[in-house]
């Protein structure tokens, strides 16, 4: 049987590259909605967290995400983000 192959993605924190299942994925829609994309195939410009408490909270400090996705991220984004990650 083949291999398959493993998306990786770019955490934009850390700077790593790991695979897709290890990441959230926050997604700015065309509309410039912002959420969290748990299928990982919603349409819009996204940007990728690694599922780690400290990536998370220095995304919070340098407001990480808002420059990629050039729009302002509410604080409950990465409240969100803290609590799914306590609940795996």
């Amino acid at each position: 049987m083949k291999k398959r192959k493993i998306p990786l993605r770019k955490c934009v924190v850390s700077q790593q590259m790991k695979p897709k299942k290890e990441l959230f994925r926050i997604v700015r829609s065309p509309e410039g909605e912002l959420f969290i994309d748990d299928t990982g195939k919603k349409s819009g410009r996204g940007a990728y967290l690694s599922k780690d408490v400290d990536i998370i909270k220095k995304a919070k400090e340098k407001n990480s995400l808002s420059s990629h996705l050039h729009v302002h991220v509410d604080q409950t984004i990465y409240d969100d983000l803290l609590s799914k990650l306590t609940k795996e």
